[in-house]
């Protein structure tokens, strides 16, 4: 029995978590002998949540775990791309490709979406937020608003898509860093005093730790602010302020009001950081307002899900689709200065982008080859390293 409801590595490697007409439709063919039929099938967005303009592609590496093994080819966008749902004629854009027996993969296609479509929600609101607040700390927190077995894919997604840090210890141990965090209001209540509990948090933690501590528990934020200032003193690295917004407080208000005082005593080094309902609809005012960093857990924890599918185009080397795909092989060809793709039938070429003239260059690279990882797969700072360059691309949120 199990002791977490979660399928195991073994499970979602053999097909045992996809949909029951996918398992009927491999008795079928195998019934009739077509299970070694071959086709090309690609994995396709018609659109974008919330009318993004940009997505981010995540889960590849996990992709590539799953065919490993399979008798098939699998070409796909590197981890970590921007990509839009259509080109700049409005094509639709594939971010994956695979080829083969459809026999050998129809039971893999249900995994395959679920290990594509929410993770690249989560590293898209992640790399939004990273946009709008440029250079300011983002701190993921958001492991206890989900399952805990996702912690690692959760922490790993969002410093993908950006993040500074991540405050799980596995999520930590993923992305090979140190945890990120404060203290939470129990610490305080235990204590049963806040300044007892800051000054032991100084005495305890060792000095690799900001002190960063939480001044909204019992009094107004402004008010603990200044006592924290006034008991660390120069040791006080910064002051974390949590969802005064439920309290129906403006927050950016508090925000400004908390930086003037402490600015106005002398404790212009101490930082400010908040957390508690920040997502990319409410962050850039908070940045303004004087937010240093940023704690960011449910908006990236419950991000909208990209709604990817997977469809056949290629039957037997001749064109096929369904109403409303594009049938044929294809290729994306991307400017590297502008991002705009060009989606061509596989025999074309494009080397200059149509909007600025920029050269291209084929985005889809071979991911599996009979089977075979042939893509060195990235570590999470490489990833994340090639977020930010695109992210300098694009246009401000």
């Amino acid at each position: 029995m199990r002791s977490f409801h979660v399928a195991s590595d073994e499970e979602i490697k053999r097909g045992r978590t996809t949909d029951v007409y996918f398992a009927r439709t491999k008795q079928i063919l195998d019934a009739k002998g077509l299970n070694k039929v071959k086709v090309v099938a690609e994995v396709t967005a018609n659109n974008l949540p919330r009318d993004w303009q940009w997505g981010v592609l995540c889960g590849v590496d996990e992709v590539a775990k799953l065919f490993e093994g399979h008798s098939v080819d699998v070409y796909a966008m590197p981890e970590g791309s921007v990509f839009r749902p259509q080109d700049h004629r409005g094509m639709r854009i594939p971010v994956v490709v695979i080829e083969g027996p459809y026999g050998e993969f129809c039971e893999l296609e249900t995994p395959l979406l679920g290990l594509l479509c929410q993770v690249s929600g989560m590293a898209t609101m992640a790399a939004r937020i990273r946009k709008i607040v440029g250079n300011k700390l983002l701190v993921s927190f958001g492991i206890r608003r989900a399952h805990p077995a996702l912690a690692p894919l959760l922490d790993r997604t969002a410093y993908i898509g950006g993040f500074d840090g991540v405050s799980s210890l596995v999520g930590a141990k993923a992305i090979g860093k140190e945890p990120m965090g404060t203290m939470p209001h129990s610490l305080v209540v235990a204590f049963g005093d806040q300044v007892k509990a800051w000054r032991a948090f100084d005495e305890v933690m060792p000095q690799k730790v900001p002190r960063i501590v939480l001044v909204d528990t019992y009094f107004d934020e402004k008010i603990e602010s200044l006592m924290a200032a006034e008991a660390l003193g120069k040791r006080l690295h910064g002051v974390r302020l949590d969802t005064p917004g439920s309290r129906k407080g403006d927050f950016a208000e508090i925000v400004r009001e908390v930086r003037w005082e402490l600015d106005i005593r002398g404790y212009g080094h101490v930082k400010i950081m908040v957390s508690g309902g920040v997502g990319d609809d409410n962050i850039k005012g908070l940045a303004e307002a004087g937010a240093d960093g940023f704690g960011v857990g449910t908006s990236i924890t419950n991000s909208p899900t990209i709604d990817f599918a997977m469809d056949i185009v290629e039957l037997k080397g001749k064109p096929v689709a369904k109403r409303g795909k594009l049938g044929g092989r294809k290729r994306v060809w991307r400017c590297q200065k502008c991002l705009t793709d060009v989606l061509l039938p596989a025999r074309k070429s494009s080397h200059r982008c149509p909007s600025c003239g920029g050269k291209t260059r084929p985005v889809l690279v071979p991911l599996i080859k009979k089977g075979k990882i042939v893509e060195k797969l990235p570590s999470a700072d490489e990833i994340r390293k090639r977020v930010l360059a695109q992210l300098e691309k694009l246009e401000p949120l």
